[in-house]
């Protein structure tokens, strides 16, 4: 498995932390894909994550429109304060 070097590594996870929930998953879900076989494991114990958030970004980059561009909850969820 190819894997990146130590100072890309934590530049990406540098980059990881300052990104909203959804933007971190397709992030992600882009990274495992450039590395193939392999990707999704190495990618989601770089970021700390389930394998199945990476799922979920390579979904929602698959689909061709976002209902919710711009918006960081979904329509009607609202937080907890």
């Amino acid at each position: 498995m190819i894997s990146y070097e130590k100072h890309i590594e934590v530049k990406m996870q540098r980059l990881f932390v300052t990104l909203s929930e959804k933007d971190k998953r397709r992030y992600a879900a882009i990274e495992a894909e450039k590395l193939n076989h392999g990707g999704t494991d190495y990618i989601s114990r770089l970021f700390d994550i389930d394998p199945k958030t990476i799922r979920k970004g390579r979904a929602e980059l698959e689909q061709t429109s976002d209902e919710a561009a711009g918006r960081i909850r979904k329509k009607g969820v609202a937080k907890n304060v």
